[in-house]
């Protein structure tokens, strides 16, 4: 988004706007709420973007598009009622555990058997949601995983430190996640 509120005359969102392409905005409510509010205007009816700075309103071309996307649950930050309002929603999963070693393995380079591994542990965390632990582990922490064994790394160790390490501080819950560690290995 701009770097200030208001807009800037050469950023891709105002150039999007302007020019009629398409914007992607990731992880919308990492912006700063003044920031995100600029996008009001653009994303109801008026579909206009207001450069303040420049004193312009840029009224959106007709083949603008926004896309914004960020990880919704228990976190310090969310969207604004007022602003989550303004899009329609596509709720994403996690794969099925055989689609998900596929991408692991894929996208790492390491084999299928110990791809799926790692996602039985990664299912393995996830059950641990709402017992002290706010998100299991995400697809990317096991490629981050696979890509360590990838390394040399011994592939328990690399769940402990990718995985399981990374997901908490909490004493209680890492004894958890350790000992389901332990179980899948």
């Amino acid at each position: 988004m701009a770097a200030t509120p208001g807009g800037s005359p050469t950023g891709p969102l105002t150039l999007a706007a302007r020019h009629g392409g398409l914007c992607y905005l990731d992880e919308l409510v990492e912006a700063r709420p003044d920031t995100t509010v600029v996008i009001h205007a653009l994303t109801d009816t008026r579909r206009m973007l207001p450069l303040a700075q420049r004193n312009e309103l840029v009224v959106a071309h007709p083949d603008f598009r926004l896309l914004v996307s960020y990880n919704p649950g228990p976190t310090a930050r969310e969207l604004k009622p007022s602003t989550r309002q303004r899009f329609c929603a596509l709720a994403f999963r996690y794969p099925e555990p055989e689609t998900e070693a596929g991408i692991v393995a894929h996208e790492s380079g390491l084999d299928l058997a110990r791809s799926a591994a790692l996602v039985a542990f990664g299912l393995r965390t996830r059950r641990l949601q709402g017992q002290g632990l706010d998100d299991g582990a995400s697809t990317r922490m096991l490629v981050h995983a696979a890509l360590l064994v990838m390394q040399g790394v011994a592939l328990a160790t690399a769940c402990r430190v990718a995985v399981a390490d990374a997901l908490s501080d909490e004493p209680a819950v890492l004894e958890a996640l350790h000992a389901a560690l332990d179980a899948a290995f």
